[in-house]
């Protein structure tokens, strides 16, 4: 096993580990470690609520989630030698649940979580359709995810980081900071917010000098968007054996990651939309000078994706295109066209006797996939999700004899935010 640069104690908050990390953007976050090009480590990364949301029947959790608190990101780690315009080379060579802790009350001790957010409290990707807090637990037998609260199916996961990244510079930091800001004062009082802005409360920056906390936090950006430097991607295909290229901005690279998911649909749509849990991801990590101009990779990350994705050879699809709910035809919309879709997989799964937030739940957290199918005919985008066949214990095609009824169970435990 690789030597652990970042420890997390499972009975001690993330503020009050040995080393601790932080959940905002900045150059001035002092690194944890340093790492040598070509080494290998292991870091233990805290789900990204730090044990906020718990295994029970309730969505209480969600509906209140200290979204203030996000992301709990171990890290950051200097690499020597790394400066800036260079590429770094991070190996992922293993990811997993919180290692021998089969059970107990943080989320990867046998089990997480995927959420439905109140619209009030961060909302998602339908949060029009579905403006309450819904919560959906799975278990974990060995690579299979299980849930009370969507009974009838079953699923290996696909292990990953859903946020890793390195440190923006200054200049960076400042960019992003104008852009969005400039965003939000388009439409300032929008529920949810068009973006969000540096928030120095429940700002957590690692060992950073008292004296320097006040400044930075009022300057340091939050991690829930992806940006140039990665960060929370969601991007479920960077898992076990994957290869990713971040560009480099301040000297030593200082990458920082967390938020791992035991399984994710593509584009995470209820925004805590993947299975969330605590683990352990296994690193190498190289760098390539000046790589940033050699590759022309300036302001995004690049990745060869793993190859230890669940193998399904039959799916079910649905599509959508850039119309709205109520008729108004929108112009290649591609984010609306993949609501539509989606929205059409939620209404067909209906019809076998789910509630729509459990079929909105199993969109969220089984390995669907979503597609851009047409982008060029216009006025109309095509969106397409695909659901693989295999993770229903009964046949979810159309037939003539009409849909199998699934006993719904218990339900999807709800919070109204009304």
């Amino acid at each position: 096993m690789p030597d652990v640069l970042f420890p997390l104690d499972s009975s001690k908050k993330f503020e009050d580990q040995e080393k601790v990390g932080h959940n905002r953007w900045h150059p001035e976050i002092p690194p944890v470690a340093t790492v040598k090009p070509g080494e290998s480590f292991r870091v233990d990364c805290r789900e990204w609520f730090d044990g906020a949301i718990v295994n029970d029947d309730s969505a209480d959790d969600i509906l209140n989630a200290p979204l203030l608190t996000v992301h709990k990101l171990s890290g950051p780690f200097r690499i020597e030698g790394a400066k800036p315009g260079d590429l770094l080379i991070v190996d992922i060579l293993d990811v997993g649940p919180i290692p021998q802790e089969d059970s107990g009350p943080l989320a990867g001790q046998g089990w997480g979580y995927t959420g439905i957010f109140a619209r009030n409290n961060g909302g998602g990707f339908l949060t029009e359709q579905f403006p309450d807090a819904y919560k959906a637990i799975w278990d974990f037998t060995g690579q299979v995810a299980t849930s009370r609260h969507v009974p009838n199916v079953s699923f290996a996961g696909l292990i990953h980081p859903g946020l890793m990244g390195t440190a923006p510079s200054a200049e960076l930091l400042a960019k992003w900071n104008k852009r969005e800001g400039d965003l939000i004062a388009t439409d300032p009082n929008r529920v949810p917010p068009l973006a969000l802005p540096p928030e120095p409360r429940e700002a957590v920056l690692g060992s950073l000098a008292a004296s320097d906390y006040d400044r930075v936090a009022g300057e340091a950006a939050r991690t829930a968007p992806p940006r140039e430097n990665g960060g929370n991607q969601d991007i479920k295909n960077l898992s076990k054996g994957s290869r990713v290229f971040y560009p480099v901005f301040v000297d030593g690279a200082n990458l920082s990651l967390g938020d791992l998911h035991f399984s994710q649909g593509d584009g995470e749509i209820t925004f805590c939309g993947a299975i969330e849990m605590g683990g352990f991801i296994d690193l190498h990590v190289d760098v390539i000078p000046g790589g940033m101009e050699t590759y022309g990779v300036h302001e995004n990350a690049i990745f060869v994706p793993g190859t230890v994705d669940p193998r399904f050879s039959e799916w079910i699809a649905f599509s959508g295109t850039s119309v709205t709910l109520d008729g108004e035809q929108r112009y290649l919309d591609s984010h609306l066209s993949y609501q539509r879709a989606c929205l059409h997989a939620i209404d067909y799964l209906t019809k076998f006797g789910y509630a729509p937030e459990q079929a909105y739940l199993l969109l969220g957290a089984a390995p669907i996939e979503g597609r851009l199918s047409g982008v060029v005919d216009i006025p109309n985008s095509c969106s397409t999700v695909y659901i693989p066949t295999a993770i229903f214990d009964f046949d979810v095609r159309p037939s003539a004899s009409g849909p199998f009824q699934v006993d719904p169970g218990m339900g999807a435990p709800h919070a109204s935010n009304r």
